[in-house]
């Protein structure tokens, strides 16, 4: 028998790790697995049977020792090893001698290989518990939409109503798919499992029989002898749905709704599934949003700021609200009225309304109005002190 390198096969080097080794393995298992090479199924076998002859011989102390120093004459009996490829049961909690099961319905290749490999490794990878019942109740598909509503809407919150096409369940059948008057039965094949057992043979190495999803129901367990005219046995048709959804004052821009049970309906009497509804705030012309804070710019006159005054402060619901600003504002000076901001959601305190004043100087004067401000400049120093600084700052 010519020797075999069996580090070269897993790709890990003769000072690999344990750990490594049983990295390099499952990667290897993976890459070799007859189901995740279809077309070319018979090297894939005898890859993986070499794979997994390597991995029982180095991942056991004694017989990586004897490998190490005597080659695969020194793991096949006439040193007193194992017997050739069936010591690989020993490392394989038996899977060289007889037959290992493993369910492929409802699960990704990945799903399986780690199930195998859990297997070898004590449930180390944590897929081997998992269970699934394609036959049992099941919640219905979530749904997505998004609903545009304005500043305003947002602030005071409001009600929308939206269009959403969706599964229904079909009236004629009331679900079931079956033709009214007729009833649904129990798959004949795989006897209400939704599964049915499938056995292979890996050139006599050992016999995997596969757990696979039965092809004559599609994994439901059931069979509908004579489907609804309505909904083609499905149970379900698609409709155009009128829901009304309540936007609560305060929601920010981008948040997201969960209404429960609005979904598509369950599978085998599951509940329904839930509808997701984001919220897009258009901006207002007038108003900005600062956490619950409403923010907006106020434009004043030069007289207001100088000798003060009452002012209409306007808010988000459209009121306005009185306002003292005292003389001597100057431009920039931000002022708040309190509570007036958006209202916390799932709470009864609210932000504040912050606005900031902006002096507008006239572009136009009259003649009497240029004669005031002329004698009004006679009377105030109208070049500012500016404060001097020395050479060095």
């Amino acid at each position: 028998m010519a020797d075999k390198d069996y580090y070269a096969i897993l790709g890990v080097d003769k000072n690999a790790s344990d750990e490594e080794i049983k990295k390099a393995y499952r990667k290897m298992a993976k890459k070799w697995h007859p189901d995740a090479n279809p077309n070319n199924r018979k090297e894939a076998e005898e890859k993986f049977k070499e794979v997994g002859e390597a991995y029982a011989t180095l991942s056991d102390p004694q017989k990586r020792r004897m490998y190490d120093q005597f080659g695969t004459a020194g793991v096949n009996g006439n040193y007193g090893g194992a017997s050739g490829f069936g010591g690989f049961g020993n490392g394989f909690g038996g899977f060289g001698n007889g037959t290992y099961t493993y369910s492929t319905g409802g699960f990704g290749f990945d799903d399986v290989v780690d199930d195998f490999v859990s297997s070898i490794f004590g449930g180390g990878f944590g897929r081997s518990q998992r269970t699934s019942n394609p036959t049992g109740p099941r919640k219905g598909n979530d749904l997505r939409y998004n609903v545009d509503v304005t500043f305003e809407e947002a602030f005071t919150g409001t009600q929308k109503e939206i269009v959403v096409n969706k599964n229904e369940k079909c009236d004629t059948c009331h679900g079931t798919g079956a033709k009214p008057g007729t009833s649904v039965q129990t798959c004949s094949v795989c006897h209400g499992t939704g599964k049915v057992k499938k056995a292979q043979s890996l050139a006599g190495f050992a016999t995997i029989q596969t757990v696979v999803t039965c092809e004559n129901c599609r994994g439901t367990g059931k069979y509908i002898p004579t489907p609804c005219e309505t909904c083609k046995g499905k149970g379900t048709v698609r409709k155009q749905v009128t829901l009304n959804v309540d936007i609560p004052a305060g929601i920010n821009d981008d948040q997201t709704l969960v209404v429960q049970g609005k979904g598509e309906p369950g599978v085998n009497g599951g509940p329904y599934g839930d509808l997701y509804v984001t919220v897009r705030v258009k901006k207002s012309n007038v108003f900005t949003r600062n956490g619950d804070d409403v923010e907006c710019t106020i434009p004043i006159t030069i007289t207001q700021a100088t000798l003060g005054a009452n002012i209409k402060v306007p808010t988000v619901t459209g009121e306005e609200e009185d306002f003292t600003i005292p003389d001597g504002t100057q431009s920039g000076t931000k002022f708040t009225l309190k509570n007036k901001g958006f209202r916390k959601i799932h709470s009864n305190t609210s932000g504040d309304l912050i606005f900031t004043v902006q002096v507008q100087t006239p572009k136009k004067l009259t003649k009497e109005q240029r004669e005031l401000f002329v004698e009004l400049a006679k009377t105030m120093n109208e070049q500012p002190p500016v404060k001097k600084r020395g050479f060095f700052g």
